[in-house]
């Protein structure tokens, strides 16, 4: 087989429930890989199954699969999910009663063996197995008694031994995002563990199929260049045997596949560009290389990868406290000033001391529509939060701020009725040798389990340890930016515009870490925000938010930078107060930064088209 079509039709638990549908009937393809699982996800699914031995599973997945499954099995085609989560069997078991509704046979395998929480106390005793925290060292045991989920991430190795039992959908556990789009090129081109480059090519192809829409279109900083969002198109890789792809969609469908749409999903949640790390193999971006191809196709090539690490990843889950949150409108003339004044009525109220306590302003005009002024915010969206160990304390914070909207300014409505106490699951990553964990492959046909949880023996080819990247650039809380306006100037022969004039950028999370992706729109300008663009002004810029270094990552053949943020997401995922907990808007707070650049560098606007071109 020389070439496979591998297509994507779910970015997260809660993507579109009509992707699926749409993938399958818009043209051919040979697999659908499809992600539901986030860090924090796992332990919801966790406490599902606890108060239901038959839940623990994206049920989602079932309500896609309905009106398509017939068309599934008749076409051929391999749908390859970790909608499994905690409770793969049960997904399959679920699967099989509505094939057998719809008197479909259908073949099911199931990839398991990555959750080890039973399993935590004999293996922390075991050599290499501390669990401490692989991002800044923490000991495992000052959380070890409030662990709710511990799962491994598995790459692609399991997966391909699924496809050898030939079924027509795999339910997977905790297997990467990138590992379900890898597997099937590896088992089609048969493709050994030790051919680095071309695993490379499918841990690139995986990492811009795994958000779906987000590489044809979506969140895309020149969202105006999109002509039509809806149906939106859902991304397809056309893969070689060689290992290079084009990323496509079906036609008749909307977004847009461009090479700044690819570069935007490149760049997503990258980390270190040079050392992308997975199960399979250690990826380098640095040398990547996207072309247009055609409309709505572009092709990426020259990835390359060296040998994997002997660990594998354990996302762990544990209790970290109450938190609540409070919201009230404000409307009318002073709306802001109002709002402020309600929030210092508030807490001189409250006084009660929160291990930490967030007062956010939002809005726009939704309660008086045509009747506002238009010129200014005429109201505003007080969000109280606040976060602390002892739940009655955040119990007590939820009774006091309904009673706010008779005793403060006027114009108030109160939003939801009283703050919900919710327990904070917070996300701890760590490590473990690969030799320590087993993945199990198992098949149910005609609603039966037809090999009984065999295990897979993975081949480690491990040589050496990843090298370490040094980026260009890293700054601390204790560097002073020399300039706190980005560029030259302003003269006779300067301009001043919005850095978005000149860049594309996407930002996303891990933990609570951010990374921020900066596109040049051509290589000048590239060039020149090398200069200007640094890790320090990055930092000084965020520095309401920024509570840990800056480092920036230069990627010269994609005309782009990454920025790492540490200690930037108030604790990240479902710790954080904040309104946007996961950095997701962090790009765009950057990209409107106004930057003073000579006047003959927007000129190259016009006249370079690097941006729709080579890179």
């Amino acid at each position: 087989m020389q070439k496979i079509r591998i297509a994507n039709a779910s970015g997260y638990w809660g993507d579109d429930p009509e992707a699926l549908q749409r993938q399958i009937e818009g043209g051919q393809v040979d697999y659908i890989s499809m992600d539901f699982l986030a860090e924090v996800t796992m332990s919801i699914m966790q406490k599902q199954r606890r108060r239901n031995p038959e839940l623990g599973y994206a049920t989602d997945f079932l309500t896609m699969l309905k009106p398509v499954l017939a068309q599934i099995v008749r076409n051929d085609v391999c749908v390859i999910t970790n909608a499994g989560g905690v409770n793969p069997v049960a997904c399959a078991k679920a699967i099989a009663d509505l094939a057998s509704q719809q008197q479909i046979d259908l073949r099911i395998a199931i990839v398991d063996g990555d959750e080890i929480l039973s399993q935590l106390n004999t293996l922390r005793a075991q050599e290499g197995m501390s669990f401490n925290n692989m991002e800044d060292g923490a000991d495992f045991a000052d959380v070890q008694d409030r662990v709710e989920a511990a799962n491994v991430y598995f790459g692609a190795q399991a997966v391909v031994a699924a496809l050898q039992l030939k079924p027509n959908i795999i339910i997977t556990g905790r297997v990467t995002d990138t590992g379900i789009t890898l597997a099937p090129m590896m088992h089609a081109f048969g493709w050994r563990y030790d051919e680095w480059d071309k695993l490379a090519s499918g841990i690139v192809a995986g990492h811009l199929l795994e958000c779906g829409s987000q590489v044809t279109g979506g969140n895309f900083t020149d969202w105006q260049k999109v002509e039509n969002f809806t149906p939106m198109g859902y991304p397809i890789a056309e893969v070689n045997s060689d290992g290079t792809f084009i990323i496509t969609k079906h036609a008749q469908t909307g977004g847009v596949v461009t090479t700044d749409t690819v570069r935007e999903q490149l760049f997503y949640e990258m980390g270190d560009p040079a050392n992308y790390i997975t199960p399979d193999v250690v990826c380098d971006f640095t040398q990547l290389q996207l072309q247009q191809a055609g409309a709505d196709r572009v092709k990426v090539s020259n990835a390359r990868g060296r040998e994997a690490t002997a660990d594998y990843k354990v996302s762990i889950c544990y209790r970290d406290g109450y938190k609540a949150t409070g919201t009230i409108v404000i409307c009318g003339d002073d709306a802001v000033v109002k709002a402020k004044k309600f929030a210092e009525i508030f807490w001189q109220r409250c006084q009660i001391d929160f291990a930490e306590t967030l007062t956010e302003y939002l809005g726009w005009n939704a309660c008086h529509r045509s009747l506002a002024s238009g010129g200014h915010s005429d109201e505003v969206m007080l969000r109280l939060s606040v976060r602390d160990e002892q739940p009655e304390l955040v119990k007590k914070f939820a009774k006091l701020v309904p009673a706010l909207i008779l005793s403060g300014p006027p114009g108030v409505t109160i939003v939801g009725g009283a703050p919900r106490v919710q327990e904070i699951i917070s996300y701890w990553p760590a490590l473990m040798p690969k030799t320590a964990a087993t993945p199990k492959v198992r098949l149910f046909e005609h609603g039966n389990e037809q090999t009984s949880g065999q295990t897979v023996d993975c081949v480690h080819l491990i040589t050496s340890q990843p090298e370490q990247t040094q980026c260009d650039q890293i700054a601390t809380a204790t560097d002073e930016s020399q300039t706190y306006q980005i560029g030259e100037r302003t003269g006779q022969d300067n301009r001043r515009v919005s850095l978005s004039e000149l860049c594309l950028g996407r930002s996303g999370d891990k933990g609570d870490a951010a990374n921020i992706g900066v596109l040049a729109r051509n290589a000048d300008i590239y060039r020149y925000l090398h200069q200007h663009l640094t890790a320090q002004l990055v930092r000084y810029l965020f520095k309401d938010f920024c509570q840990g270094e800056v480092r920036r990552y230069a990627l010269p053949n994609l005309h782009g930078f990454n920025f790492i943020l540490t200690k930037v997401l108030g604790g990240g995922g479902t710790k954080s107060l904040r309104i946007d907990a996961q950095g997701k808007t962090l790009a765009q707070a950057l990209l409107r930064q106004k930057i003073t650049v000579p006047a003959p560098l927007l000129a190259t606007l016009t006249s370079n088209s690097d941006s729709t071109g080579r890179h």
